[in-house]
């Protein structure tokens, strides 16, 4: 008869405990859904701005193609009225189109180095819209495994309290600790998963 108020005890140190562990798992949780919506608003922004670069580059190369075409229009100009001026006998009419053949190579140079819109600039927006947009795209990556890894965490825990197994709620905090790992490669050194 001893044992049944001992057993009592027992179930109740038991019950107390138990109740304490689900409440560190419980803040485990938390602290795992307020990562996971950190993680994911990251992601959401890198995404966007890997978009928007993209966009930009993609504009600053059609522009450059379209200065491109317009060159090699004036420069074949050019190199045909020069064929003219060559067989022109009139002094009168070569001055006059060898002004024009001037005036159209120096139109070609402009549409080459114009400072902000020629090819060599546009070019260079361009693969800066690039890099931007690869290192956005580097961290939406990083952000999204440590989403996943903040997910799977989340599931784990919430089994450790239905099934009381401490190893669920240890795989839980290590699968937290790496998804704030990827969140913070993400954040400083994207392109670092790049490189395994």
């Amino acid at each position: 008869m001893d044992e049944a108020p001992h057993e009592m005890a027992e179930e109740a140190e038991h019950a107390e405990q138990s109740k304490g562990n689900n409440k560190k798992i419980a803040l485990l949780i938390a602290i795992l859904a307020l990562c996971l919506a950190v993680s994911e608003t990251l992601s959401k922004n890198a995404q966007t701005t890997t978009l928007g670069q993209n966009i930009e580059a993609a504009n600053l190369w059609a522009f450059f193609q379209g200065k491109t075409a317009r060159m090699t229009t004036v420069i074949a100009q050019a190199d045909a009225m020069e064929t003219m001026i060559a067989l022109t006998a009139d002094a009168e009419a070569k001055k006059v189109l060898q002004a024009r053949v001037e005036r159209w190579r120096k139109e070609a140079a402009r549409y080459d180095d114009e400072p902000g819109d020629g090819r060599k600039q546009l070019s260079e927006r361009a693969k800066a819209a690039e890099e931007k947009r690869d290192l956005a795209e580097a961290k939406h990556h990083n952000y999204e495994l440590g989403s996943a890894a903040f997910q799977i965490a989340i599931v784990l825990a919430s089994a450790a309290i239905i099934t009381g197994m401490s190893a669920l709620a240890l795989g839980a905090l290590s699968l937290g600790a790496v998804g704030i790992a990827l969140a913070a490669v993400g954040l400083l050194v994207p392109a670092a998963l790049h490189f395994l």
